[in-house]
């Protein structure tokens, strides 16, 4: 297991390792300007196909695979410090698989559309973004503590950067809320980790060697219970658990569009991830004991939050809180602690990443058509002009609010049923959100394509001409993303499969701990 791998080798292990690496060396050029133009832009969509094809390609490949204490295409590049027991190492189970799946396709379709448009120092822009896509990859691939925090915190800096530059009116105050309330989310996290590191009294932060061992002797009832409160109220903040969710929607409303999808869509999914593919196996009693808690703040995100994304008038912001909205029924999936609700949590995470991410580049473009105007009042009947735009736009809103046929429809159905055989009262609550998004969703796409014409988008009409329709560079990349989530929605098995496998082969280990922790 403790075996070097060679990146140069060819190996699907080689693989994943460039898998991650390819967007974080493209990037350097354009960091450092030393590509402008053209050149720069292939460079970019270079970086972002190839992690692509090599995802889809692993991703092929998964079933049978060679495995490493669960860990498909396991990866130890011996990069780090091995004295302190930190050393770079990559593999994909049936949890991370559609995550690292789902993260390439966002990250191409967010550098796909930056591409096509006309940024102020595109250079610099494209670079951040291959930063991130590298970060989020990174992330989903790790099985090392310190890197799958590292890869977090990587993919989190390019953000505060492009908002703070290419964002909207409100982008300072953006920034500084997103970095204080973020910064915080991340040392409670880091605190978190490292309490769980000293208490195994392991010297290594490897994701194998800590499940096994700490199955093998549990955590006290007392360790996991505080240890995971903090490791709660870390991630609560990182993925906009009520009540820690104000910098969201503020932030995902000034950032710029590619930036909004990669962190919305897959950087938001890191705590969320966290807490299903490592804290929960290892600190199941500590769970547990936050269960009541979770199902709480859980539903004031569906219900409460719900109603707020119902009042907004401007379009980014309906997205910003209709993103925080959706958190609540991934954390409903995690309370209920089995495989159906987990696993459901995971096709929710998905499909949400998917739908979320063409929600928010649909909404700049938009913004293009408009003036830079998102306040759905003032545009109206842009479905005359722009059918193919309506009709993508319409997609991506009944994907959202869980129509058939799309894949959120099997991560909704799978939490409100894990939900219901837990609690009744909760699960009829939570299905009210789907009324919610319904009311929101429809409505915005009925004042933005199907209304009348506002006076004030008839001026602009008469001032730059009627707006075009999607262009391709824009048209591919929803595209992409509504043909993964119809992919996804008619053949559920191949994102649900390889999860529940996983998650099946770990509830008897987790019973069995909790057993012992109890006695």
């Amino acid at each position: 297991m403790e075996g070097f791998t060679c990146p140069f080798s060819l190996t699907y292990s080689a693989l994943l390792f460039w898998t991650v690496a390819v967007p974080l060396a493209a990037s350097l050029p354009l960091l450092l300007g030393c590509l402008k133009g053209t050149p720069a832009r292939l460079l970019a969509a270079l970086g972002a196909m190839l992690p692509l094809l090599g995802a889809l390609y692993l991703a092929a490949h998964y079933a049978g695979a060679y495995t490493v204490g669960g860990y498909a295409f396991y990866c130890n590049a011996q990069l780090g410090l091995p004295a302190a027991g930190i050393a770079l190492k990559l593999g994909l189970n049936g949890i991370s698989l559609p995550m690292f799946v789902m993260a390439a396709i966002v990250s191409f379709c967010a550098v796909l559309y930056a591409i096509g448009g006309r940024q102020e120092r595109q250079s610099l822009y494209l670079g951040l973004l291959l930063v991130m896509s590298s970060g989020v990859l990174g992330l989903f691939a790790s099985i090392d503590l310190f890197y799958f925090y590292f890869f977090h915190e990587l993919a989190l800096i390019p953000t505060f950067i492009m908002i703070g530059i290419w964002g909207g009116k409100a982008r300072r105050v953006a920034a500084i809320e997103m970095t204080i309330y973020l910064t915080l989310g991340a040392m409670l996290v880091l605190a978190g980790l490292v309490a769980l590191y000293v208490l195994s009294g392991l010297n290594t932060f490897d994701f194998i060697t800590l499940r096994q061992a700490i199955a093998q002797n549990p955590l006290g009832e007392g360790s996991q219970h505080w240890i995971y409160g903090l490791l709660l109220i870390g991630f609560g903040i990182l993925v906009s658990l009520f009540p820690f969710h104000t910098w969201a929607p503020r932030g995902y409303a000034n950032a710029p569009a590619s930036a909004a999808m990669l962190h919305a869509g897959v950087l938001k999914k890191f705590g969320l991830y966290g807490l299903i593919q490592l804290i929960a196996p290892l600190l199941p009693v500590g769970a547990a004991s936050w269960t009541g808690l979770l199902v709480v703040l859980a539903l004031c995100n569906v219900l409460v939050i719900g109603l707020i994304t119902m009042a907004q008038k401007d379009l980014r912001y309906m997205l910003g809180y209709s993103s925080v909205m959706h958190m609540g029924y991934a954390f409903l999936g995690i309370a209920t602690m089995g495989t159906l609700g987990l696993g459901a949590a995971l096709m929710m995470m998905f499909a949400h990443g998917l739908a979320v991410a063409a929600l928010f580049l649909m909404a700049d473009c938009v913004a293009v058509r408009n003036s830079g105007e998102t306040d759905m009042a003032s545009i109206g009947g842009m479905v005359k002009h722009t059918p193919v735009f309506a009709a993508f736009f319409a997609a991506a809103t009944f994907a959202s609010a869980g129509l058939p046929g799309f894949a959120n429809f099997w991560g909704e159905l799978g939490i409100f049923t894990a939900v219901f055989k837990m609690n009744s009262t909760v699960s009829a609550l939570a299905i009210l959100g789907i009324i919610i998004s319904a009311i929101y969703g429809l409505r915005a796409l009925a004042a933005i394509f199907y209304g009348p014409h506002s006076k004030a988008y008839e001026q602009r009409i008469a001032q730059y001409g009627a707006p075009a329709d999607l262009q391709p560079y824009e048209k591919l990349p929803v595209m992409i993303l509504l043909g993964a989530l119809m992919f996804a929605g008619f053949w559920p098995r191949a994102v649900s499969e390889p999860v529940n496998a996983e998650l099946s082969s770990r509830q008897p280990a987790v019973a069995v701990q909790t057993a012992n922790a109890a006695e």
